[in-house]
């Protein structure tokens, strides 16, 4: 019979510390995901987007970024760098007016100039319309319907943008079901520093983080055809 080698107590101490090494750093992910939510953030892309995209791809995450057309073309790399990280780009309008207040042609005009913005940042051409303050009305629908976008509102509101505290964007996301969207925001620190538990809570109910389908509207899983970050 061949000797089997056997491995020295240090050895084995040395292996094990490393495995729990590994496992420690590791993003709270779940096993086996049971369903999909989606994640997007408003208002982007800011100062604050670096960190965002650190704290997410540091967890496991990805994400939907709704962008202001005017922040895209101030910052073009950082609407790269969402993409670069695996998230998805979507239309939030050029200045966040409330839409159904506008006249039609202003309408188009906020919507049209984001798709180039996005565009030219290299963020893909947007496939997703979120609008301000999720106020629409036939006439948004028909300027959406013009460029092929699907209107995309929210089932959970963080309420980071009213103040909400860490624990309570945490509790928010808690509620999440699968196909669900949740509403936070680029800039807000708390919705930032809710991360790493929404993940962890995620994990723990066999939900991931997915892409939102311009079919249907709801959460699912990214598919295989899709380029990671690419806008859709």
């Amino acid at each position: 019979m061949k000797a089997t080698p056997r491995l020295s107590l240090l050895a084995v101490v040395t292996l094990a510390a490393g495995a729990l090494a590994v496992d420690a750093a590791a993003p709270a992910q779940a096993a086996t995901c049971n369903g999909y939510v989606g994640l997007t953030f408003d208002d982007g892309p800011s100062n604050s987007t670096p960190a965002l995209l650190n704290a997410l791809t540091q967890n496991g995450l990805r994400a939907t970024m709704f962008n202001q057309g005017q922040h895209a073309a101030a910052y073009p790399a950082r609407v790269k760098a969402q993409v670069n990280a695996g998230m998805w780009v979507g239309n939030h309008s050029y200045t966040h007016p409330h839409l159904t207040q506008q006249s039609q042609a202003t309408i188009d005009s906020e919507i049209a100039r984001t798709q180039q913005a996005v565009a030219a940042a290299g963020g893909g051409t947007p496939k997703l319309f979120r609008p301000p303050y999720g106020e629409t009305n036939p006439a948004v629908r028909a300027v959406e319907a013009k460029y092929g976008l699907t209107e995309i509102i929210w089932n959970v509101d963080s309420q980071d943008w009213n103040g909400a505290s860490t624990d309570a964007i945490v509790a928010a996301a808690g509620r999440l079901t699968s196909g669900q969207v949740i509403l936070m925001h680029d800039w807000s620190a708390n919705a930032l520093a809710a991360i790493p538990r929404i993940a962890q809570g995620l994990a723990a109910r066999g939900l991931c983080a997915g892409m939102i389908s311009p079919q249907t509207g709801r959460a699912v899983a990214p598919t295989a055809a899709v380029v990671p970050g690419a806008a859709r």
